[in-house]
């Protein structure tokens, strides 16, 4: 456990970004408790607003701190203690951002709305596209490897960048949560992408605008999986982001 530790966290110098991870996970954690609790009238927590009578979201603080995190782990070079301590600033700013992400996505208030999820499906395709660099074997910036491992670590990259073309195609046909998941399980990432797009989506609406029978066949497809998993995903959606407003 110790030598994996070193050669795929300590010697790539990849502790910042775990650090960064573990910041920005706790913060998001925090930040939607918080945000519950203000929505529910219970606790002492209450709205930040400015001395004019604004009310002052919270990723304007994350802002702030992704760049102070982010320059100061630029300038320090991502080693020491001190590019530590920036990567926390910046896992705890960009939690404040992406907790808005559907915000800066819709230039409007949607938090408490079937849009503001958009801000949830963000961090988790963040937490798992960190965690496959941080679990996942360094493909990159190790030292003294051989040619077996060398050989590995190439395979490595490979499946990398073909897993991603495949994520990316998840996410055209509007399967955010296979692409989700997909990262870690690249055969669910390949059966997402072969299969039809969701109604609605970029690729459905750009290449199946004269395959009529492609789009009734996916109208079809989706109502049937909104019918079977349809309830358990909203009840996902809510425990994660909170019940939207226009479901009470």
């Amino acid at each position: 456990m110790d030598g994996w530790w070193y050669r795929n966290i300590v010697e790539p110098g990849k502790l910042p970004l775990l650090l960064a991870l573990v910041a920005f996970v706790v913060t998001f954690a925090v930040t939607r408790f918080v945000t519950r609790m203000i929505r529910a009238g219970r606790g002492p927590f209450h709205d930040v607003t400015s001395s004019g009578g604004h009310h002052v979201h919270h990723m304007v603080p994350g802002v702030v701190l992704m760049c102070v995190g982010g320059f100061g782990g630029v300038a320090l070079g991502g080693r020491g203690w001190a590019a530590s301590v920036t990567a926390v600033v910046f896992g705890i700013g960009t939690g404040l951002v992406l907790d808005e992400f559907a915000l800066i996505l819709y230039l409007q208030d949607v938090y408490w709305s079937e849009q503001g999820r958009k801000s949830v499906e963000m961090v988790v395709v963040t937490v798992a596209m960190l965690a496959v660099l941080l679990v996942g074997a360094s493909p990159l910036g190790v030292n003294n490897v051989g040619s077996g491992e060398s050989t590995g670590r190439a395979d490595l990259i490979t499946t990398l960048i073909g897993n991603f073309f495949l994520v990316v195609v998840c996410l055209l046909k509007g399967k955010r949560m296979t692409a989700v998941f997909g990262v870690l399980l690249p055969p669910l990432a390949l059966v997402g992408a072969v299969r039809l797009a969701r109604p609605g989506s970029p690729w459905a609406t750009r290449l199946y605008r004269r395959r009529s029978r492609a789009a009734a066949r996916a109208e079809r497809r989706f109502l049937r999986h909104d019918a079977r998993w349809g309830a358990a995903r909203r009840k996902v959606d809510n425990l994660l982001g909170g019940t939207p407003s226009d479901q009470g």
